[in-house]
């Protein structure tokens, strides 16, 4: 897939970006006009999913128009199944949750059978002799052409690919931009010199080139620490194909994936009020939490001092060995001139199999984020929550609810 993310390839989004960012300057106009309440989160997912459609797969949707897209509820669904599946394996055993299991098989479905649609409409297209993008789309089509796809098997791996980028594609860059917009919004400072640059590098022109993303210094930087205090994907993990030693430590080869007993210990779907600090849980006649509490894992392989190859961005860049103070919201962490954090920040993963979008994806976020500080002042609705939800990636419980003014 590399070519679809060439460095040519990316700069001819530029239009794209910004004219999927102009929809929803334009919403927003309105909603400053009715001087009502914005749910920021619900705004900037519907742009990054017609940003993902439209140059990965040719589509033109408009969600901002779309109010009853059923896309939106599948992404969320299809990470919530995710996610259940890797850290509940009896979910699926309880009839009471046989009802979202269901909702969850219905998403996949759907996205599943609109990749299946936007395919065949794309092979048609090349039978026919027509011009088509070399978007993410083609590239799994020429791919498939090279490789004399033709089975079963290989169709469903098209098909998983599409709805891996369909999510990927979108749903982590729009929570970035709600946390962004959260944590610009609580700190004015960080907001008037944000603002300041913007408005130093665009003047009044609309349009954002190419060559104006390097000048956004200090906006890069607010985008750079939003991913640091809340990594949008929370982890990552390897498979080691051989033994390892790592810091002194021998690591067997085989091993791979684990459950996150850290992320489990604190949903509040298994514990009332979790991060409240409360030993009546454990209370001889309390309910007993099984399956979701497990600080020294479950059954034939419990604790016998086993290491797995789990990766938490969301801990490592919240740790004070690393980060000083590391709780406050700081862009002057990541001042040219500042030490930079290798090996403890990876919101995108590192190495060679690192996150393949990660420049699309902050490229889409400058330019997002660059037309708002430009247009708008936003301040958030007092009295609600920061709180993150876990839904397999990171985002704002709350949604961050804004009023949006034109700018003066």
């Amino acid at each position: 897939m590399d070519p679809a993310f060439s460095s040519t390839y990316l700069r001819s989004l530029m239009g794209t970006f910004n004219d999927m960012s102009e929809r929803l300057m334009d919403h927003l106009e309105e909603i400053a006009d009715t001087k009502t309440p914005a749910i920021m989160h619900d705004l900037v997912n519907c742009v990054t999913l017609d940003v993902i459609c439209k140059v990965a797969f040719g589509v033109d949707l408009n969600f901002l128009k779309l109010t009853e897209s059923p896309f939106q509820n599948a992404v969320e669904l299809c990470l919530r199944g995710m996610v259940l599946d890797v850290r509940d394996p009896f979910f699926a055993l309880m009839p009471k949750n046989w009802k979202t299991i269901q909702k969850i098989k219905d998403a996949v479905e759907l996205l599943r059978k609109t990749g299946e649609k936007w395919i065949q409409e794309r092979k048609t297209a090349i039978e026919n002799g027509e011009d088509i993008p070399q978007d993410i789309l083609s590239h799994i089509l020429k791919t498939a052409e090279e490789e004399k796809v033709n089975s079963a098997k290989d169709h469903e791996q098209m098909l998983d690919n599409f709805v891996t980028f369909f999510i990927a594609g979108q749903e982590t860059t729009a929570n970035q931009l709600s946390f962004a917009i959260m944590e610009l919004a609580r700190y004015p400072e960080i907001y008037k010199r944000a603002k300041a640059e913007v408005d130093e590098v665009l003047g009044t022109k609309r349009d954002i080139s190419y060559e104006d993303l390097g000048k956004f210094t200090y906006l890069s930087q607010v985008l750079k620490e939003t991913l640091r205090l809340y990594p949008t994907a929370p982890g990552t993990n390897r498979w080691l194909h051989e033994d390892m030693v790592i810091n002194g430590m021998k690591i067997p080869g085989g091993c791979s994936v684990a459950f996150n007993s850290y992320v489990s210990q604190r949903m509040e779907q298994y514990f009332k009020d979790p991060l409240k600090f409360d030993p009546e849980r454990f209370d001889v006649n309390a309910p007993k939490p099984y399956y979701c509490y497990y600080p020294f894992a479950l059954g034939p392989r419990s604790c016998l001092g086993q290491v797995f190859s789990q990766f938490s961005s969301y801990v490592s860049q919240r740790m004070e060995q690393y980060f000083k103070d590391p709780l406050k919201f700081d862009p002057e962490r990541f001042d040219v001139n500042a030490p930079k954090p290798y090996y403890c920040y990876y919101p995108f993963a590192l190495g060679p199999r690192s996150c393949l979008g990660q420049v699309f994806s902050q490229m889409e976020a400058r330019v997002v984020l660059a037309k708002l500080l430009q247009r708008f002042e936003f301040n958030l609705v007092p009295g609600q929550s920061f709180d993150i939800k876990d839904s397999g990636t990171l985002r704002p419980k709350s949604g961050v609810i804004c009023y949006i003014k034109h700018c003066s």
